[in-house]
């Protein structure tokens, strides 16, 4: 199942697709390692503030030449559609979980269009990333033409972003995902498979509250970074102390 925005024609972005894995803002499902310090209803905001600002850092990359979608749980795709708008296309993931979904990004937009494959890079991003600045995912596409995966790590042994130029169906097999052995079962699959990984900068993503007010104190100093989260946490900031 996709959104009707899947059947419009897409300019020429040299092979390049950028594709946030998202969600549907619903309470108790987004963010929920927050939810120990934050309300249910708090975290789906917060999420709302996140996805809007990466969204927008995303779309920033569209004047390179790069196209934007979103991936998401079949369930989730026309509430997304609406959220996005008719510029960005939605596709459903098949199967349940993150790993089917980023295997689904690399079956769809590698496999299944007709796009020259010696200038195909794909790329999935975190969803609640919009504290990364639009120079990493260049360099993230940059690092991807010389190898065949690209990695972004995150400080707790996750990562915010995986590249890659073709569907390789079991590079996300297995356990692990969200976890701290992510990143590591990850590279080894890589290595099981003798793909050549590069990495982009290593980088903290938005799980606790610790996080939360790292990037408060980053977007106080530079909220035009992502303006719709640095207004919430502002005010957030200001109740929590």
């Amino acid at each position: 199942m996709e959104s009707a925005s899947e059947t419009k024609t897409h300019s020429p972005n040299q092979g390049r697709t950028l594709v946030l894995m998202a969600k549907a803002p619903r309470p108790g499902l987004v963010k929920t390692r927050l939810a120990q310090s934050l309300s249910v209803e708090a975290v789906t905001e917060l999420y709302c503030c996140l996805l809007d600002d990466t969204l927008a850092l995303a779309r920033s990359l569209k004047l390179g030449g790069v196209e934007v979608a979103v991936m998401c749980p079949e369930s989730d795709v026309n509430e997304l559609a609406r959220l996005v708008g008719n510029e960005t296309t939605v596709v459903a993931q098949k199967g349940e979980g993150l790993a089917a979904g980023l295997t689904s990004v690399f079956a769809h937009f590698a496999e299944g269009r007709r796009t020259n494959a010696l200038q195909r890079r794909i790329i999935a991003f975190n969803s609640d990333s919009p504290h990364l600045p639009r120079s990493v995912l260049e360099h993230a596409f940059e690092t991807l033409a010389a190898h065949d995966v690209v990695v972004g790590p995150t400080h707790d042994g996750g990562y915010y972003l995986v590249g890659a130029k073709a569907s390789h169906p079991t590079l996300f097999w297995g356990d692990g995902m969200g976890t701290s052995s992510a990143l590591e079962r990850l590279l080894a699959r890589a290595r099981a498979l003798e793909l050549s990984v590069g990495f982009a900068d290593r980088f903290y993503d938005i799980d606790i509250a610790d996080d939360l007010a790292r990037l408060a104190e980053e977007l106080r100093l530079d909220p035009a970074r992502a303006p719709r989260t640095a207004a919430w946490l502002k005010e957030w900031d200001s109740t929590a102390h």
